[in-house]
């Protein structure tokens, strides 16, 4: 059997930065807490890395249009100022827009 980590996140599309050969985008993913006696939603940006494909299909999306993004969760790390410093990546293996932030229809939608 093979051990695997990965992602599931349905979100908000924040920022976009293209490269050369890799997107990064930020899904914001809303969660409820509790404070006293109301109740309160903290968003969570999540930074996740783009390539081939996937990338060419988030060339269909906008800022604020609703996603599901999958993917695999990759640990790495680097040296900087003599200290090593460790990340976590989320590198998408699929994505699909479910909800366009203009209102007009997705690609599946329109049928």
């Amino acid at each position: 059997m093979q051990n695997i980590a990965e992602f599931h996140i349905i979100g908000r599309i924040g920022k976009i930065d293209r490269a050369k050969d890799v997107t990064h985008v930020s899904v914001a993913a809303n969660y409820n807490r509790r404070d006293g006696d109301e109740w309160k939603t903290d968003t969570h940006w999540n930074r996740v890395t783009l390539f081939g494909k996937i990338r060419d299909r988030l060339a269909k999306a906008d800022t604020g249009d609703l996603v599901r993004v999958t993917g695999r969760v990759r640990q790495s790390n680097y040296e900087a100022d003599g200290q090593t410093r460790y990340t976590v990546d989320l590198l998408a293996d699929g994505l699909a827009i479910l909800a366009k932030a203009n209102g007009k229809p997705t690609d599946e939608e329109r049928g």
